[in-house]
């Protein structure tokens, strides 16, 4: 049977062309045809696209939330806007920014790296599991907020801050070092973690839903590298992954700025002691500051994003592919 099989399929002596690559090929690619660092890479990009593009945005929600900061007083928008640019004009809004770079590049390369890895792993027998994609999530947060958790300090202190406060990164790195200790960068590190891993969880659990659904709504229009497919459903996933989150984004921002143009500081990192001097100085309503601004950042920015992303990865693919059909020949 299996002399006959053989014969078979090789009828046609020129139709057996022995393929010396393939091995080569097999293992030096992983998920999707990519390797470990395309998807680091690819991850890089979209952080610092997104990040650069909603920036302003994040500075608005930053000093909402931050109550007690100087000078905003309001927690309207449009009156924390008008603010900042009579205070200190459009530049203003991009106090931070050089921190915000530094931290978000190597943050998302670790963040979708780790996020592929292990959805390769746990979704193996079922492409389309929510339970795998989510849990994927959180244990890329866990991992990426290690990273970008210190440089997210820097930035949002920055972004309180005049230049008389912080005369840029360097600056305040070595004021908190000199002033509060190492410990003062990861203050916020428990909070973040348990901020982050339910919003990523919806957040992915939600990108892989919507854009699974909008593929079956219109197939024809719609395939996987589609970037406005990618834009929809990661537009979708931040809204409501920011929404649902917004309370501990505030006490987040608390421990990160505490001590900062007036903001409370806290004996200790407790997230219920931080709940408490929220709910007493501007009760319950204050747990939900700045979600506007939070849900217009992330809406966009996961938007933004993914689409980035997945037109990296493309590029990749499409450079790998075309690598290995030269070795092939």
């Amino acid at each position: 049977m299996a002399t006959d099989a053989t014969t078979t399929k090789f009828q046609n002596p020129t139709d057996f062309r022995p393929d010396f690559h393939s091995e080569k090929i097999s293992s030096a690619t992983s998920y999707d045809g990519l390797h470990f660092w395309q998807y680091m890479i690819s991850g890089s990009i979209a952080g610092l696209v997104e990040h650069m593009a909603m920036f302003p945005v994040d500075t608005v929600k930053t000093h909402m939330q931050a109550i007690g900061s100087c000078p905003i007083k309001s927690v309207s928008v449009t009156h924390v806007l008008n603010s900042l640019l009579e205070s200190g004009g459009p530049s203003s809004l991009y106090r931070g920014i050089a921190a915000m770079a530094l931290g978000a590049g190597p943050a998302h390369a670790v963040h979708f790296s780790v996020y592929e890895v292990c959805k390769k792993h746990l979704s193996r027998d079922n492409p389309n599991s929510s339970i795998a994609h989510a849990i994927s999530g959180v244990c890329a947060t866990v991992a990426s907020d290690a990273v970008f958790t210190p440089m997210d300090m820097v930035k949002q202190r920055l972004q309180l801050g005049s230049d008389s406060v912080y005369k840029g990164v360097w600056d305040c790195v070595k004021r908190v070092v000199r002033e509060e200790g190492f410990g003062a960068f990861y203050a916020s590190y428990r909070t973040t973690v348990l901020m982050n891993a339910p919003f990523t969880a919806v957040y992915f659990a939600t990108y892989e839903a919507a854009k699974k659904g909008l593929m079956e709504i219109s197939p024809e229009s719609a395939n996987d590298e589609n970037w406005v497919l990618h834009a929809t459903a990661g537009a979708a996933a931040g809204a409501l992954a920011a929404a649902i989150t917004t309370p501990l984004d505030v006490v987040k921002t608390q421990l990160q700025c505490q001590g900062v143009c007036g903001c409370d500081r806290f004996k200790s990192g407790s997230i219920g002691d931080v709940i408490k001097t929220i709910v007493k100085k501007d009760g319950y309503r204050g747990l939900i500051r700045g979600w506007i601004p939070r849900m217009l950042f992330h809406a966009p920015a996961a938007a933004i994003s993914w689409s980035t992303y997945e037109a990296s990865k493309s590029f990749f693919q499409e450079l790998n592919d075309n690598s290995n059909s030269d070795n092939v020949t």
